[in-house]
């Protein structure tokens, strides 16, 4: 590949992800970090993208950044399905299911409507609109009230009131970044107090996050990665980043993109089971 080509490639997944890794794009180009770097380098000066530590994103892009739900959606697609199959077998019939705002969540929410007897409990426009469009009578959705943020979550004092005074069987967190200092964050920080309230209101937190958001940081910090009883992932999370989640969190499922079986990696590094 020429160099013209492989920048025009970095280019374009800085703009589908928002962000990239350059022990990401060694790996798919198959090139070495430095040729990586001078990429970096010829883009940063045609402004196309901003250069930071171990990656580049989006130019002007920062913690406050908060893209809309349309365009969040639009990524990653095969990777969140699997997430969200995966997720799935996580919840029992008859669970309180809690359900944060997002594009994965809302792909687990389409995976769930086929458990019987939950109580849905969301603070997503977007979500709630999965079930009642397609309603069931042993099923009840829970919708949170609140202002409505781009990603359309509702969030908020009103939302945190109600969160707070609830308790959920199992919650599944959608985030806009984790990363191994900062842990699992939000660009919003009324939507991160809301999904911390939410975080707290479940006897098990599952944290749904595909590959691209490791490195990622939000303005604000929803909960430590230590705090995640499991993480689900998918097969793009870089070999270093998943070693970090396998120490500081309990269980973490990695969903490869291609049908095959869901890996399980207990928090002992190292050990996997199918």
């Amino acid at each position: 590949m020429l160099a013209r080509e492989r920048q025009s490639y970095i280019a374009e997944r800085v703009r589908d992800r928002g962000a990239v890794r350059v022990s990401d794009l060694t790996r798919e180009l198959n090139v070495s970090d430095m040729t990586v770097r001078r990429d970096l380098d010829r883009l940063a000066k045609q402004g196309l993208v901003d250069k930071v530590h171990g990656g580049a994103t989006v130019p002007g892009r920062n913690s406050t950044d908060e893209p809309g739900f349309e365009t969040k959606s639009a990524r990653e697609r095969t990777e969140k399905d699997a997430i969200a199959v995966a997720a799935t077998t996580l919840v029992r019939p008859g669970f309180a299911v809690g359900l944060s705002a997002g594009t994965t969540t809302w792909r687990l929410a389409q995976q769930l409507l086929d458990v019987p007897g939950i109580t849905v409990v969301t603070n997503s426009v977007q979500i709630a609109t999965v079930f009642y469009q397609s309603p069931r009578p042993d099923q009840t959705v829970v919708l949170t009230g609140g202002v409505r943020t781009p990603s359309d979550a509702l969030v908020g004092p009103i939302a945190v009131a109600t969160l707070r005074s609830l308790n959920l069987d199992i919650v599944f967190l959608g985030v806009h970044g984790m990363d191994e200092l900062t842990g699992f964050t939000s660009p919003n920080l009324l939507e991160a107090e809301t999904s911390r309230a939410l975080a707290q209101s479940g006897r098990r937190l599952v944290v749904v996050a595909d590959h691209t958001k490791w490195g990622v940081i939000g303005i604000s910090t929803i909960a430590a990665l230590e705090d995640a009883d499991v993480v689900v992932t998918d097969a793009g999370l870089h070999p270093d980043a998943l070693e970090v989640l396998t120490q500081r969190v309990g269980d973490v499922m990695v969903c490869p993109v291609a049908a095959a079986p869901v890996v399980a990696i207990t928090g002992v590094p190292g050990a996997v089971v199918s």
